[in-house]
Order: structure tokens, then sequence, then C-alpha cells
């Protein structure tokens, strides 16, 4: 007998490495059992110890037939725990949790940022929005109010209030325009005229202050009116660009890319509940499967957006609902088979018999 044969009794005494393998899993399965309180019958308690005892001087074929019955018996009592979920619960949990973290870490430090950059870029843009139609409403207001021509009456306190919100706005759409040029690339350049001249920053500041702050005293507010809406012309044409920028590269972010990535982050939190569940039931099989499903979260991620029925279904916005694609792609299965069903049954002949075949789809009565 050679060293190897005789640091293997198995292979020494060319027994099946099937039979080794049998005697371990139901050596398992007979640990789990008396941890879970649960009864075996006598004879396959008997028989796993027998076998166990006698595999050192090998195995007879009595031995193996009752070692497999006995096994058999574990196997049935205790189902759906199995051998191999019990070797799976005790070696393969680490590695397991481990990819599943990384993934979870990865996706979460792209999503977390996106979602926070598009909600405040598209704040600032509402805000904006918001203040464009201020000013824009207050522009034609003065006008009428202040004239041409001129009126002997200017100089009331509702015409003061009023241009100085239209001045307040102006400054306010200018500074969300800023902070909002901030969140794009490449940044819009600011306009020149909104600068201010030179490279001392008290100089900027004075000169912005001539453009954004009403003259004090206010003896002439038509001239005040007009100065202040060639500043507001500037400030607007700046903000819009920034908005049209921002509106095509978020809303390209938010259509095409966090939709994937949210179906993926649902894929992880159904694998962790998953895993959750099959850990406490000691019923967890490591299954290539698991791959699979991140793939089909990722295609349906991808395509959400083309089927207004299955989102107009639900209640929810649109990332919400490529969650629940990737945490129950089987739903969104169903709708696709349901409407593949429905674009069989409009096809002429299709309810009849033998079936028929449109775009490559074969309807069977």
């Amino acid at each position: 007998m050679t060293q190897e044969a005789a640091n293997n009794p198995a292979e020494g005494l060319k027994s099946p490495r099937y039979f080794l393998d049998a005697l371990e899993d139901a050596e398992r399965l007979m640990k789990y059992a008396a941890e879970t309180g649960v009864s075996i019958a006598p004879e396959s308690r008997s028989a796993i110890l027998h076998a166990r005892a006698e595999f050192e001087g090998g195995w007879s074929e009595d031995v193996a037939a009752k070692l497999l019955l006995a096994l058999t018996d574990l196997a049935d009592r205790l189902r759906p725990v199995t051998a191999g979920s019990l070797e799976a619960c005790h070696s393969d949990t680490r590695p397991t949790m481990h990819v599943y973290l990384i993934w979870a870490i990865i996706l979460s430090a792209v999503i977390i940022p996106a979602s926070i950059f598009t909600f405040v870029t598209s704040a600032i843009s509402d805000s904006m929005r918001a203040d464009v139609t201020t000013a824009n409403a207050l522009a034609v207001k003065l006008t009428s109010e202040l004239g041409p021509p001129a009126r002997a009456d200017v100089g009331k306190t509702t015409e003061i209030a009023e241009l100085q919100e239209y001045a307040a706005t102006v400054r306010a759409l200018y500074a969300r325009a800023r902070r909002l040029n901030q969140f794009v690339l490449p940044h819009v350049n600011v306009p020149p005229q909104l600068l201010g001249p030179g490279d001392k920053a008290e100089d900027r500041a004075q000169y912005l202050k001539s453009k954004f702050e009403l003259q004090i005293p206010l003896d002439d507010l038509p001239a005040a009116r007009d100065s202040l809406t060639l500043t507001y012309q500037d400030v607007r044409f700046f903000a819009q660009n920034i908005m049209s920028d921002s509106g095509t590269f978020y809303g390209a972010l938010n259509s095409c890319i966090l939709p994937i990535l949210y179906a993926l982050l649902g894929t992880c939190a159904y694998l962790l509940r998953t895993f959750e569940d099959q850990m406490s039931n000691r019923t967890f099989v490591p299954s290539a499967a698991n791959s699979a499903r991140f793939v089909i979260a990722a295609i349906g991620g991808t395509v959400i957006g083309l089927f207004g029925g299955f989102t107009a279904q639900a209640s929810a916005s649109p990332l919400a609902i490529a969650f629940l694609v990737g945490y129950a792609v089987e739903v969104f299965f169903s709708f696709l088979e349901g409407l593949i069903r429905t674009f069989t049954k409009s096809v002429p002949g299709g309810g009849q018999g033998g079936g028929s075949t449109a775009g490559g789809l074969t309807s069977r009565p």
C-alpha cells in the first residue's frame, strides 16, 4: 500500500468515493436532527454509527446498503434541509455575504451621489423657472405702471415694493444659476457683463452691486427699472443655458442610468432577504442563478421606460418601479408574457386552430 493510500483509507481499500461522501452527509444530517430535536429511526442512527466504525476496516455491501437507506430516511425527514445546504451554511456564507456586500457598496456609492445631484439640480431648476416666471410678470407690470410716458404719480409705495421684489428675484435667479452651474459639466461660461471688470474682488463686487442693487435714493423709478431689466435679460440668458444643459445631462442620467442601478439594487435586496431566510432555515445553497438574476435585472432596468403601460399600473416613481423590477423580476416577466398574449390574440385568425405566427410570435388555441 502506498503512503498516499495509507493516508486515505477509502482509496487504499478501493472504496468508492461516494460512499465516504454519503457517510459525511448522513453524519451531518444526523447531527442537525439532534440539534433541532427531530427524532430519527434507531436503525438509521445505528447504520450511520456502524458505517463510521467499520470505515477504517473497509465497507461491506451490507454496511453500504444500510447507510444509503439511513441517508434516504434522514433526507426525507429533514426536507427541505439537505446535507449540501448544511455544508454551505457552514462554509459558504462568508464568501456569499462578501459578494453581496461588495455589490451593495458599489451600487450605493454610485446611486446615492447620482440621486443627490439629480434631486438638487432638479430643485434648483424648478426654483429658477419660478424666478423667471415671477421676474417676467414683474417686468411687464412695472413697464405698465412706470411708463413710458412718465407719470406724475410714480413713487408710490406699491411701485417701489414691486421694484424691490423685481431686484430680489433677479439676484436670487443669478445666485441659483451660479450654484447650478457647479453641477453641470462642462460649466457654462458666465457672461462677461455679469462678472465685472478688473481683477480685484472689490472692483467686481462694486460692479455687481451697481447691476443688481437699486440705487438710493430712487428718484427715477423708470430708469431703475430699465437698468434692472437689462441685467435680468443677461441673467435669464445665462440661467436658461444652464437649465438646458442640466436638463439634458441629468435627464439622461435619471432616465437611462439610474433605472439600471436601482434594478440591480433591488436584486441585491431580494438576494439578501432570500439569503437571510435560507440561513435561518438552513436551506442555503450557492447557485449560479443569482448571477443570472443580476443580468436580468439590468435588462429590466434598461427597458422599463419603454413600457408605459407597466409603469402606469403602479403609483410610484420610475426609479421606484425599476427597484421593484429588480426585486421581483417575475412580475415584469408576467407583464411581458401578458403583453405577448394580447399581441397574439390581436392577430387575424390567431384564435383559430393550429396557431398563427406574426412577427416571430406563435399563438396557440
